[in-house]
């Protein structure tokens, strides 16, 4: 299984290796690699943790200041907080969907209630165009999932979509590495 390197290996490293560490922490999308590597790399951190909370502040600096970033840097803003949402996968995947290794192990206690998951994703992607629902998953039971998803499709507030997205996005890369082997 693959480890992550040290913290003070992955500084070092070229941006093709760093960025099969953003791909192992998150989810492999172009969108974070440039978020990653405009923003972010070159600042200090000591820990993986710190490297992952400065991630989580650039997306919500990102998200909250949409005219800003977007005229400082030429990029849309919602076309790039929605393809970086959009590279986790659906809840659920049928089985054959191409899922990162990470979203593999992840989902296997989602089984069973596929069907489920298949109608409101549809669901959620209907109210929230562009996005996925993303959730940190481990620890919830799959009740728990089920009624997270309804009440956010019920809340149709794409704002809090986003920001609630993000959130579980850096928490799932958290939980990623100590799983890969980091100690918070």
């Amino acid at each position: 299984m693959y480890q992550l390197p040290s913290i003070d290996e992955f500084k070092t490293q070229s941006p093709k290796e760093q960025k099969q560490v953003y791909d192992h922490l998150f989810e492999p999308c172009d969108s974070v690699t440039w978020l990653i590597d405009t923003f972010v790399i070159h600042q200090n951190f000591k820990t993986y943790p710190e490297f992952i909370e400065l991630v989580r502040s650039r997306l919500i600096q990102t998200l909250n200041q949409a005219s800003f970033f977007e005229s400082r840097n030429g990029k849309d803003c919602n076309t790039l907080i929605e393809n970086i949402i959009s590279a986790h996968p659906r809840l659920g995947a049928p089985k054959g969907t191409a899922l990162s290794e990470h979203s593999s192990e992840e989902q296997k206690k989602l089984e069973g209630i596929q069907v489920k998951l298949q109608e409101l994703n549809t669901k959620y992607e209907q109210t929230f165009p562009g996005l996925r629902y993303v959730v940190f998953v481990n620890g919830r039971s799959r009740d728990e999932i089920i009624t997270n998803m309804e009440e956010r499709i019920k809340r149709n507030n794409i704002e809090m979509e986003k920001l609630d997205a993000l959130e579980a996005m850096c928490d799932i890369a958290l939980d990623r590495a100590t799983k890969l082997g980091v100690k918070l």
